[in-house]
């Protein structure tokens, strides 16, 4: 049985939980869709998310220092 990993998930679960997309967090989720080259439906649906929250302004983008 194969076990899938839903990384980019897990890290917008992160931001959704501190309530803030966060740089290392974008770098994150932007070095796993480069290393993946594809994105799975749930972690598509993940992102979708966290875009809405961020357009409601329930999610802070944190720029760098």
């Amino acid at each position: 049985m194969k076990t899938t990993t839903y990384v980019i998930r897990q890290l917008v679960e992160k931001a959704l939980y501190i309530r803030k997309l966060t740089p290392d967090i974008e770098n994150e989720i932007n070095y796993e869709l480069t290393r993946l080259g594809h994105i799975s439906d749930v972690d598509y649906e993940a992102l979708e998310l966290l875009m809405s929250e961020m357009d409601a302004g329930r999610i802070q983008l944190v720029a760098s220092p």
